[in-house]
């Protein structure tokens, strides 16, 4: 690999947590107006949280992972990097920051959301070439 080809790996990565941070603003607003319109109960939303998490690391990962070799791998980083990235922007939001189990879970399932997104996501792009 060409130091060249290295850089593009590192900043695909970059792109795909800032896509997935995105995304996952854009659902929680999305989240939050369905909870107040349809007044879902309050201990649904750690569920929902979690699925908004799953769904922009895979939607992210699927977009933007386009370089070949190490899908897994780059995905893993991509769910990982985005756990913590958004953990603090929502703690900030939050204005607390709470370290628990609720935040191993979270690293856990974002490392698991991105390297199944980043095998589908090589996959995907070998099958169209």
């Amino acid at each position: 690999m060409t130091k060249q080809k290295n850089g593009s790996y590192v900043l695909e990565t970059i792109i795909a947590v800032f896509v997935a941070l995105i995304f996952s603003l854009i659902l929680v607003v999305i989240a939050a107006f369905a909870i107040k319109l349809f007044n879902i109960d309050d201990s649904a939303i750690r569920i929902i949280n979690q699925v908004i998490k799953g769904l922009s690391i895979l939607l992210a990962g699927i977009i933007c992972l386009k370089l070949p070799h190490n899908g897994w791998l780059r995905g893993f980083i991509v769910g990982v990097l985005y756990i913590l990235v958004a953990y603090v922007v929502f703690s900030l939001l939050a204005g607390e920051f709470i370290f628990d189990l609720t935040l191993l879970n979270d690293t856990v399932l974002g490392g698991v959301s991105g390297l199944l997104s980043g095998i589908i996501a090589v996959n995907i792009r070998r099958r169209n070439e």
